[in-house]
């Protein structure tokens, strides 16, 4: 499996010059804990984290250090916790040492890199721009539908399913499925996101089992909660 089975196509992000209110504005609004920091050009130049905005001065959380350990704290660190606490640009409180991978990058390599680096997610690039992003919940999926392994050149049979399916669906005005919540693994199509209605899901159903080639079609969706509708 590679990045690109497994990756989220559709990436919410923000721009080097969005403040820091519409970073968090974001991440709280699709519940994520970071965002890709991209340029006008749609290339990479940060990643701004939850994690980034723990320390504010709006909330009253900045970074407060005993006398004794701002002795003998530099100035340049001083000044860097100041301005990560105080500005209101995101490209002030960023990380810009940002580590990527390709579409091509498999699975297993994805994981070793998010465990030694200690991050919980990687952007995916083509040619130096953003196309996707794995996150540790990615992998988890991709873990919850492997059974075992099949023969040489299944995988490129289980790519061709979901890619016709992702085409069927994207006709259909109905259908609004991210296809981070599609996956296929020997001929399973594993569903994972949620509906409106029980028609809605039984479509989708339906469009997953009339594509060549799908043995069998595993319903892991949930409904959209009723605040939500």
């Amino acid at each position: 499996m590679r990045a690109a089975d497994v990756m989220t196509s559709e990436v919410i992000t923000v721009g080097e010059n969005a403040s820091v209110q519409e970073a968090a504005k974001l991440m709280a609004e699709h519940g994520i804990s970071a965002v890709p920091v991209v340029d006008r050009d749609k290339r990479v130049v940060g990643m701004v984290s939850e994690g980034d905005l723990l320390h504010r001065a709006e909330t009253g959380t900045e970074r407060r250090r005993a006398w004794w350990l701002e002795m003998v704290a530099s100035t340049n660190q001083l000044a860097g916790e100041y301005v990560k606490s105080h500005s209101g640009s995101v490209k002030d409180v960023m990380k810009r040492d940002v580590i990527s991978v390709t579409e091509e990058t498999t699975v297993a390599d994805i994981a070793i890199l998010l465990e030694t680096s200690r991050i919980k997610r990687v952007p995916v690039l083509r040619e130096g721009k953003l196309v996707g992003i794995v996150s540790r919940a990615n992998l988890v999926r991709a873990l919850a539908m492997t059974i075992k392994e099949r023969p040489s050149g299944a995988e490129a049979d289980d790519r061709a399913i979901r890619d016709r399916l992702l085409a069927e669906l994207k006709a259909q005005k109905w259908a609004e499925v991210s296809p981070a919540n599609i996956m296929v693994k020997d001929g399973v199509v594993h569903l994972w996101s949620s509906y409106y209605s029980d028609q809605e899901k039984r479509a989708l159903v339906v469009a997953s089992e009339s594509i060549p080639g799908v043995r069998r079609v595993e319903d892991h969706m949930r409904p959209v909660p009723a605040y939500l509708v």
